[in-house]
């Protein structure tokens, strides 16, 4: 009963901004730490950022200082803010998210569809 959904991946020119949302909808009781994971083609999966519930961030290496991550927690969702794109960043991005279901008693973890985003240079 619990989905992601994220939006806004498109393409967009090198040096240029993008902004993902993923909202998350269902039997909710809780959210705990959300994240943003990337699958650029033919590579494997990688984590992009993760912010806990109370705000703490990390970042890949790879997109400090040009990402922000930030959620809303009355509304259930995570953004993730992509600055100074380059060609590298090209990939079908994800949400993911631990969830408190309801019937449960600890979080499990949650995954979107994915969105592509393509940098195009």
């Amino acid at each position: 009963q619990v989905q992601l959904v994220e939006s806004g991946g498109g393409l967009v020119q090198t040096g240029g901004s993008l902004r993902l949302s993923c909202a998350a909808s269902g039997s909710i009781i809780s959210i705990n730490a959300m994240g943003w994971y990337r699958q650029a083609p033919g590579a494997q999966r990688e984590l992009v950022a993760t912010i806990t519930r109370g705000g703490n961030t990390n970042y890949a290496d790879s997109v400090k200082g040009r990402f922000t991550i930030s959620r809303d927690n009355a509304k259930n969702t995570v953004y993730l803010q992509m600055n100074s794109l380059n060609a590298e960043d090209t990939a079908v991005y994800f949400c993911n998210a631990g969830i408190v279901v309801v019937g449960y008693y600890f979080g499990m973890e949650f995954w979107g569809k994915g969105t592509l985003v393509t940098v195009s240079s």
